[in-house]
């Protein structure tokens, strides 16, 4: 158990009066928005019923996503499963208890900057789609998805596939994708608030309305979300806001509908992680900031608003076909601002300046880093079913233009002075053109097979980099990737076996390795086999996976041209593994759920390069055979529910991870240990009439206070003829809470 100075800080956050003042003046504020807009809405006709709803499906969606009887592995959490896990964290902390994924966050709590690991590979590798359309950042590839807070409140289900699964839209998926849907049709005039907060002074507020269907056959669907934390590690807090508007026309045979989904961020920087020292003595510290003298500078911040406008129109033309199309803009414009000492005024542009008969060329500055992007396109689905056969044609066009720029806005000399002068200035142009072919044909009762042909083309040009402005890329890259599978399915059982080829251009900052040691695309071949059975008590499944890579890109330790660590192609690594996954209704009040995952994930024939301080150059030592970073051998999670009565209910939670590797060594002094977690949730049916309904809900995270870390880094040098391990790690926060309560009027 914690000791006593730990457990004050989890200490109810009502004793504060500061909080007790903002809780109250948020409630009566929400509150009042909550009734008086149910009041306005309530007036209005309202068209109750709603015909073949079949021909609504989403086809920008449903294009992309595996069906019952396709030969891959996925999982889809509906709304009501969404609901239930969305507590306030981000998306990786609501899907964690699916199975070979792991979370991990920079602030120790689950808000703010979050990360998620299918399979050992990383989020650059997984591709996310929100409403068929990309979300993965065009040039580093990986998805912030602290840019659309609270997203889980919008959504109508959420799917995700394990291995390379079916072709997507947008960067290549090499561990798994997480497909979201927010287009629904639901036909209930409801409006909900939600309101939660717990440890670390987090708060969140959620008002939700929905129109229902009218009697003009339009709906509309707004959401305003606001998150606030201050986060466990120290000073690693989270302002988030959200908006999300859906408005749409719904027709028997066609319906048009439109998206504004935007979000703003602002959270302090806690993404530099801590030595083993300061893990063991003040496991909570944060360096960022701690450059300037005295008190950390306290808007070591990162700054950025994000907006998505998406327009779709689906068609049904007969009984067999269909086709839907999308046209979408997302702008993101943001900075991380930054204090930083002893900076020389040479590598900011800056001029020398006399000061009292001194010549200044360094000094302490503050500097920001922007971002100014546009990201813009068409998607395109067309489908054709019969009895036998269901044809999908469909893909993507779409362009991105990004600038980053860096400004100096204050230098100190020895006083403050604002300056705002910009010291570089690039930009960089990515387009791509994809089409994919997908084909299921049922050959009998039983059996069928799956054929899916995408072709994919990117164009990227970039025009410099901010350590290395005069390196100029412009490459083009051509994709085809194949996959075939076979399936048989009856109403109990489904046997499945699958192929398929995934491939995938570098990262941005993979090209700065230089002109010389230009960087190589990925290949991924990905062998499926599974078999799950159902019941009405129990179900499970069992999927055996065989993931050979070609080129992958990872981390060695060698420096490119401006003396930074890049990453670089190895030969021939692979990930090979079985997955578990089952549910049994003990009894008709309690239920268990749990998945496991085994896997060995290896790099063949992988040289370490470290640096020699002693010698000025960089040894290198060859691996033949060595573990994957950030790819345990075991994981897995548990669910234990227990419905007590009509008004109350238990959950306890479990979540194991195995010992993680940081880097591609197999040296256990660099690596995380293994921990288990266990989170407890309560849930009360506080009010339920006929139009009303109050809940409530308490989860306690981290209920034996693990000290835990899920992920970390390394760096290795050589210095006075020893070998430095220098290991840092990004703590989870101990025992903390989150009390929610959801209000809900329907008509």
């Amino acid at each position: 158990m914690p000791a006593k100075e730990e457990i004050e800080l989890y200490a109810p956050i009502w004793r504060n009066p500061v909080i007790q003042h903002k809780l109250f003046f948020m409630s009566k504020i929400w509150l009042s928005t909550f009734l008086s807009l149910f009041i306005l809405v309530s007036k209005s006709q309202q068209k109750t019923e709603l015909k073949d709803t079949s021909i609504l499906a989403p086809i920008e969606v449903m294009s992309l996503r595996n069906g019952l009887k396709s030969p891959f592995v996925s999982q889809t959490l509906d709304k009501k499963e969404l609901t239930y896990r969305n507590t306030g964290v981000d998306l990786p902390y609501v899907l964690q208890h699916t199975p070979s994924l792991i979370a991990s966050s920079d602030a120790g709590n689950g808000i703010g900057y979050t990360n998620l690991r299918i399979r050992g590979t990383d989020a650059t590798r997984i591709n996310i789609t929100l409403n068929g359309i990309p979300f993965n950042d065009a040039e580093s590839q990986g998805s912030f998805l602290v840019n659309i807070p609270d997203i889980v409140s919008s959504a109508a289900s959420i799917q995700i596939q394990r291995g390379v699964g079916s072709s997507t839209n947008g960067t290549g998926a090499f561990g798994g994708s997480v497909n979201i849907q927010t287009n629904e049709v639901d036909s209930n005039r409801s409006l909900i608030l939600r309101q939660s907060f717990g440890s670390f002074k987090t708060l969140k507020n959620t008002l939700l309305f929905n129109s229902g269907l009218l009697k003009n056959n339009m709906l509309v669907t707004l959401r305003a979300s606001q998150i606030r934390s201050d986060g466990y590690v120290d000073r690693a807090s989270s302002n988030l806001q959200a908006l999300y508007l859906s408005v749409a026309k719904v027709e028997k045979n066609h319906t048009l509908r439109f998206n504004l989904i935007t979000g703003k961020e602002k959270t302090y920087a806690a993404w530099f992680g801590i030595n083993k020292a300061t893990l063991d003595s003040n496991r909570r510290f944060n360096p960022a900031g701690t450059e300037k003298t005295g008190e950390p500078y306290d808007n070591e911040t990162d700054n950025y608003k994000q907006t998505h406008y998406q327009f779709f129109h689906n068609q049904r033309w007969n009984d067999h076909w269909k086709s839907g199309s999308t046209l979408f803009l997302t702008t993101g414009k943001g900075y991380f601002e930054q204090y930083k000492s002893a900076q020389d005024w040479d590598s900011y542009s800056l001029l020398p300046k006399i000061v009292n008969n001194d010549t200044i060329t360094q000094s302490d500055l503050v500097r920001q880093l922007w971002l100014d992007n546009i990201f813009y396109g068409y998607n395109y689905a067309i489908e054709y079913n019969d009895i036998r056969n269901k044809l999908m044609i469909g893909g993507t066009i779409n362009r991105y233009d990004g600038k980053h720029f860096g400004m100096v806005k204050q230098v100190y000399i020895p006083q403050m002075e604002n300056i705002n002068q910009k010291w570089y200035d690039l930009t960089a142009q990515k387009s791509e053109a994809s089409v994919f072919v997908k084909n299921e044909n049922k050959w009998n009762t039983h059996f069928s097979g799956f054929v899916d042909l995408q072709f994919r083309h990117v164009n990227y040009v970039i025009n410099g980099f901010r350590n290395n402005p005069n390196l100029q890329i412009r490459n083009n890259f051509n994709f085809f990737n194949p996959k075939f599978g076979i399936s048989y399915f009856d109403k109990k059982w489904k046997v499945y076996l699958s192929y398929s080829r995934g491939s995938k251009e570098p990262n941005r900052d993979d090209f700065e390795a230089g002109n010389a040691n230009q960087p190589k695309p990925e290949f991924l071949n990905d062998f499926e086999a599974g078999v799950e059975r159902k019941s009405d008590k129990y179900e499970w499944s069992i999927n055996i996976y065989h993931m050979a890579y070609k080129d992958q890109l990872v981390l060695t330790g060698k420096v490119n041209d401006v003396f930074a660590y890049t990453r670089s192609n190895i030969a021939n690594s692979y990930r090979t593994g079985v997955e578990l996954n089952g549910k049994i209704q003990l009894t008709p009040k309690i239920s268990f759920l749990a998945n496991a995952t085994f896997s060995e994930n290896i790099a063949l024939d992988y040289t370490e390069f470290t640096d020699d301080y002693d010698a000025g150059i960089q040894q290198s030592t060859f691996f033949e055979r060595t573990p994957l970073a950030f790819s345990p051998s075991i994981q897995g999670s548990s669910s234990v529910l227990w419905q007590v009565n009509k008004k109350i209910s238990l959950a306890l939670f479990s979540k194991f991870c195995g010992r993680q590797f940081v880097d591609n060594t197999g040296d256990k002094e660099k690596s995380l240990d293994s921990w288990l977690v266990h989170d407890l949730r309560f849930d009360m049916k506080l009010m339920k009439k006929r139009k009303f309904s109050m809940d409530l809900f308490t989860q306690v995270n981290n209920i034996l206070s693990e000290k835990y870390t899920p992920n970390g880094y390394t760096y290795t040098y050589i210095y006075g003829n020893k070998i430095n391990k220098d290991n840092y790690f990004y703590p989870m926060s101990t025992i903390h809470f989150l009390i929610g309560v959801n209000l809900e009027l329907t008509k």
